[in-house]
């Protein structure tokens, strides 16, 4: 593009007040938060929703007879419902409360792998897949032998999905992927995906890891019919702590649980336990109650806005974003899909992206430098990690600009 790019005159964010982190300051300077696919700031009505679950009567739940559990019970519970609607499932008995997607994996694993896989049988990953949706399996790999296939990126940054064709097999029991790359924004082609596995062995159980899905749009699991749907709250602008395992009741019916003790069993004898129907099957010990119901708190939040009009906003941003970036001498975008999200991660020529991220920390810039949790995906475009900027709700155009301005001060002081 020619000549420099500016900020649109209409810079204003109408949801960018509601985020009280957004009116801090770092080092001195007005913060650029550019760091949200790796957590999300809070808006305020979630910070208060934590606060008074805690200090309003705080008390366990399920089993109190009193009114403060029986509150927190009815709070709890309805969460599942909302988040139900909010990821388009067909009911809360399919909505497992988790501390993460990492904790989801893992349990589906452990749990779903245990009993339904064995020596030889093969699971799909791609190059792109978060440090969350491999180890899990590798350590599954070493406890039962299963075999990981995995299908390749493009220099674009998209799923080779001819190869994909070519890797299933008889001996694939499961597919496990990204939604949206946390690492480069690519946006994969679900539906697509669901349709070749369907057509080869519609039996092969599809996982889907949602992080970042859900922050940047509408899911409707409906669209793509995934057996197991992951994402965590944190990255929701939601709290810490607490996530979601989306499974097909027919499918968790058939698992053991993950964990024992607490509200998940029945009847407890030395000579044996009988455990609960799914969820509460999977949900051992004392769970995160504030936290779940702020989680839906801050989804009640989303909705409100609408996750369409939150992903038209975040889209236009993206191709301002780019638009500025790529006019700045010797960056490389990594992951240029032509569906993405509001991730962009780039190197510049000569210079170590971590004096890049100090450089901008002194200006009040925060971006997320190396590897992302993505070691095979840097591999792959053979780098050892990248520079990346990650837009939210509250961005604006001009922290885009202050993104590009620290750039420049960079090539400054180290091109």
């Amino acid at each position: 593009m020619a000549g420099l790019m500016r900020s649109p005159a209409k810079m204003d964010n109408v949801w960018r007040a509601d985020f009280p982190a957004m009116s801090s300051t770092m080092n001195g300077e007005p913060l650029v938060y550019l760091d949200s696919a790796s957590s999300a700031q809070k808006p305020w009505s979630v910070i208060e929703s934590l606060g008074n679950e805690i200090k309003d009567g705080y008390a366990n739940i399920h089993r109190g007879l009193y009114r403060f559990s029986q509150e927190k019970t009815q709070k709890f519970e309805l969460v599942r419902s909302r988040i139900a609607e909010f990821i388009g499932a067909p009911g809360p008995d399919t909505i497992i409360y988790v501390r993460n997607s990492t904790e989801g994996i893992n349990l589906v694993a452990q749990s779903w792998g245990r009993r339904h896989l064995r020596e030889g049988d093969e699971i799909i990953l791609s190059e792109m897949e978060h440090h969350a949706n491999i180890v899990p399996w590798q350590l599954l790999r070493e406890q039962i032998g299963i075999v990981i296939r995995v299908i390749p990126v493009r220099d674009d940054g998209t799923l080779d999905l001819e190869d994909f064709k070519n890797i299933i097999s008889p001996a694939t029991k499961l597919v496990a992927l990204n939604h949206i790359s946390n690492a480069i924004g690519t946006r994969n082609p679900l539906a697509q995906i669901r349709e070749i596995i369907n057509s080869f062995n519609p039996k092969i159980r599809f996982l889907v890891d949602g992080s970042q899905s859900v922050v940047h749009g509408t899911v409707n699991l409906s669209e793509f019919d995934p057996d197991f749907f992951v994402f965590t709250g944190h990255k929701l602008y939601g709290p810490n702590g607490i996530g979601v395992l989306y499974g097909k009741y027919e499918v968790l019916e058939t698992m053991p649980p993950y964990q024992g003790g607490g509200d998940m069993i029945e009847k407890v004898s030395f000579e044996g336990t009988t455990f609960k129907k799914p969820p509460a099957r999977f949900e051992a010990g004392t769970p995160a109650i504030a936290e779940v119901i702020a989680l839906g708190t801050a989804i009640e939040y989303l909705q409100a806005i609408g996750m369409e009009k939150i992903a038209e906003r975040e889209q236009g941003l993206l191709d301002y974003a780019t638009g500025r970036l790529q006019e700045v001498p010797g960056l490389k975008l990594y992951g240029t899909a032509p569906d993405k999200a509001g991730i962009l991660s780039f190197t510049l020529d000569g210079i170590h992206s971590s004096d890049i991220a100090m450089v901008r920390d002194k200006m009040g810039i925060a971006v997320r430098t190396g590897h992302h949790c993505c070691m095979p995906l840097m591999h792959r475009f053979g780098i050892e990690g990248t520079v990346r900027a990650s837009l939210g709700l509250y961005s604006i155009h001009s922290d885009i600009d202050k993104l590009c301005e620290g750039l420049a001060k960079v090539r400054q002081l180290m091109g």
